[in-house]
């Protein structure tokens, strides 16, 4: 069945991120033979007064194929593994969901979507929770995490929300790769404009940036490019997008 795994709130501003616990437990999965593992994804939550975060406020989740003998055992390794691993002073929460038994899958998108605009409280995400069925606990401190792990199940949901965890390594010529060659090689289903132009296999890119971040788009992994030149005949008439761009993005 596919799962659904996402943690907030486990770091400090000294330790190991979010993401990099998201992947210990992404691996830990595969290595004990529960399931295999898609990327983990970064998604983006309200940055407010109201709310404590570390510094960007941020939840990390990642997608598994498993058996449902396996499921319990995942939810007790996670469960173990953030309350021992997590920073001093950090409030994390775990979120794990059975995708196909999810009780309204409309409430919990709004959820994810709201916790992009509005401060949430842990009340409305034990109450939705216990409401669709879903796996939330809290591991240490306020347990506040647990806002933020259900927002990103319903953000990775939507298909279109979260950066992919790590940067893109693309090997090239120049400074300059093909679509076909950085589809290859980066592992990803797409290389597409801020105008959401599909570039063809053959297009050329210009990749001096070392900053090159895959995001999700219609529930794929796409690299977003933008324009340098459109009117040379040979060459990159495209480029990797900013930071700055790929955030507005």
């Amino acid at each position: 069945m596919k799962v659904l795994v996402c943690i907030d709130d486990t770091d400090n501003i000294d330790s190991r991120g979010t993401g990099e616990l998201a992947s210990i437990i992404s691996r830990a999965v595969e290595n004990n033979g529960w399931g295999i593992c898609g990327p983990v994804t970064r998604h983006q939550l309200f940055l407010h007064p109201d709310i404590p975060y570390t510094s960007h406020n941020s939840s990390m989740c990642f997608p598994t194929d498993l058996r449902e003998q396996d499921l319990n055992p995942l939810i007790d390794y996670a469960s173990n593994f953030l309350a021992t691993e997590s920073a001093e002073g950090s409030d994390p929460g775990l979120c794990v969901v059975c995708v196909d038994q999810i009780k309204d899958l409309e409430l919990l998108l709004t959820f994810g979507k709201r916790a992009k605009s509005e401060v949430l409280t842990k009340e409305n995400a034990y109450e939705l929770a216990k409401n669709l069925g879903i796996h939330l606990s809290e591991h240490g401190g306020t347990g506040q995490g647990i806002i933020g792990a259900l927002a990103g199940i319903g953000l990775r949901l939507t298909g279109n929300d979260g950066r992919i965890k790590g940067k893109l390594k693309i090997d090239s010529v120049n400074n300059q790769a093909s679509v076909r060659d950085i589809i290859a090689q980066a592992k990803i289903d797409l290389v597409m404009s801020l105008s959401s132009i599909v570039l063809e296999d053959d297009e050329i890119v210009d990749i001096n940036n070392d900053w090159i971040k895959a995001v999700l788009l219609d529930g794929k992994i796409v690299l977003p490019v933008s324009p340098i030149n459109m009117e040379v005949k040979e060459g990159a008439k495209w480029t990797i997008c900013s930071k700055q761009q790929l955030k507005d993005f």
